[in-house]
């Protein structure tokens, strides 16, 4: 039960916890009570697929970005050195 150790909770003792569980009973009714922990557990269920969904694209995009840097981006060097080396013999013969 580590989780009831946050800032608020660790200074309660079991009565107080069973006096704030009794208001709420009174406050929402015995019928709404399960309604209420079926909603809350749907939603917590959304809010975790959706953080796993980000994570995942987050991931993805990760991945792909990475695999993009790893290819060789080489963009036919030799026919740029072939034209300088044309532009230098046309530079030759001209003088």
């Amino acid at each position: 039960m580590s989780y009831l150790h946050t800032a608020f909770l660790s200074n309660l003792s079991g009565w107080e916890l069973v006096l704030i569980f009794a208001v709420i009973l009174l406050f929402f009714g015995a019928k709404r009570l399960p309604e209420l922990s079926e909603s809350l557990g749907k939603s917590l269920k959304r809010f975790k697929k959706a953080t796993s969904e980000v994570e995942e694209e987050v991931r993805s995009a990760l991945d792909t970005e990475n695999t993009k840097e790893e290819a060789p981006t080489n963009k036919n060097n030799t026919e740029s050195n072939a034209c300088s080396i044309d532009d230098n013999q046309d530079d030759s013969t001209k003088a």
